[in-house]
């Protein structure tokens, strides 16, 4: 790296969330903050206005599309750009898929700023970061070729379970495919899958379980 500070982006919905990254990465010689952004098509817009964003640490839950669809655009813009996701959600639950969409690295919320600064530094150096026990966990399943028993919830693919996360936030197919730019026809055919997957005998089974997860997700989360 340059003797020119790190540019940092921020994409987060909580204007509080951002101001306290803002004052901690502004106090390290070696990075600031060159933009923010509360949802996802604003970050887009600002990273076509300005492509000088040396890192992006992106929420997974934003007020419009998810997270994990905001990244798809930011990679057609600049294909290199490296992304650190920063969330509440369980690590367990949402590392693995964070990469599998081109992520960097994922940080929990509740980590200290000294974690976070460290995962953008080792972002910023081309490596990836995830915590000592997601690196455990995903060394394990790469050596061994299984997982170790995970709940069915992961068995979903990444666009199953970004749909699953929107029904489970009160979202019809309709307002899911046009958060996600499908077509209905693909949301319900996602819709079908995953309740197959989780064994779910009809559309109410499945808006009752995602509902109850996203519930017990939050309240993880807050603990």
């Amino acid at each position: 790296m340059s003797n020119q500070k790190a540019q940092v982006m921020l994409v987060d919905d909580h204007a509080m969330m951002r101001d306290g990254i803002t004052l901690l990465v502004n106090k390290e010689p070696d990075m600031k903050v060159c933009a923010e952004a509360g949802d996802g098509s604003e970050a887009l817009a600002l990273l076509k206005k300005n492509g000088r964003v040396d890192i992006v640490l992106l929420d997974i839950t934003l007020r419009t599309v998810p997270g994990f669809e905001v990244i798809k655009g930011m990679h057609l813009l600049l294909p290199a750009l490296p992304v650190l996701f920063v969330s509440m959600h369980d690590e367990e639950v949402y590392a693995e898929r964070a990469l599998q969409v081109g992520g960097r690295g994922y940080v929990s919320k509740q980590e200290t700023g000294a974690v976070l600064l460290t995962a953008i530094r080792e972002v910023l150096k081309g490596n990836i970061y995830l915590s000592k026990k997601m690196h455990v966990k995903l060394l394990r399943k790469i050596t061994t070729g299984y997982s170790e028993p995970e709940q069915l919830i992961n068995t979903l693919t990444v666009s199953e379970f970004e749909v699953f996360h929107l029904i489970g936030a009160g979202h019809s197919s309709q307002e899911i495919a046009r958060l996600l730019n499908r077509s209905v026809n693909t949301i319900e055919t996602h819709r079908f899958n995953i309740r197959a997957k989780l064994n779910l005998k009809d559309g109410a089974d499945l808006i009752r379980y995602a509902s109850q997860w996203n519930l017990a997700e939050l309240r993880k989360a807050m603990s």
